[in-house]
């Protein structure tokens, strides 16, 4: 679905626009206002309704906006189809299917081994901060070992 189609915007839209693109949307196919139609009537109003509020709420926020952008323009690129956020390493999601699919970031089919996966999951800025931290904390025990060794033999010399 394209969300610029439904509230009738071009993609360069301002947030004002797309704001008032919504509100004559959702005044007219609230689904209150169509309450006592035909029943073919309210379904279709309700649908709009809720394609505009989806939308909406995407374009409104700009990483939603951003990452919807990029997303759209990578499949009007050739992409693979439904393609999602690439991940890197050959790795995407594809959000339609709610899989996960061997695809690198230009849409070409991508061959990932496991260890391709844990070399970037070790090279990635939180592991490599968590290993930080767990070596300054283990450094911080081995030397409060020593220190607590070096006082005992000072208060019993002649145990040694």
């Amino acid at each position: 679905m394209d969300y610029y189609k439904v509230l009738g915007l071009s993609s360069n839209a301002t947030k004002d626009e797309i704001k008032e693109a919504f509100r004559n949307i959702a005044k007219k196919f609230h689904p209150d206002k169509h309450s006592a139609s035909p029943k073919s009537v309210r379904d279709g109003a309700t649908v709009r309704f809720k394609q505009a509020s989806e939308a909406y709420e995407v374009l409104v926020d700009d990483h939603k906006r951003a990452d919807y952008n990029l997303r759209s323009n990578r499949s009007n690129q050739g992409g693979p189809s439904g393609s999602g956020y690439g991940y890197g390493y050959g790795y995407t999601y594809d959000s339609r299917k709610n899989r996960s699919s061997n695809y690198d970031y230009y849409g070409k089919k991508a061959s990932v081994s496991r260890f391709q996966i844990a070399l970037g999951y070790i090279n990635s800025r939180a592991f490599l901060l968590n290993v930080a931290f767990a070596g300054a904390i283990l450094s911080g025990l081995a030397a409060v070992e020593i220190g607590r060794d070096a006082i005992w033999k000072m208060q019993n010399p002649e145990i040694i």
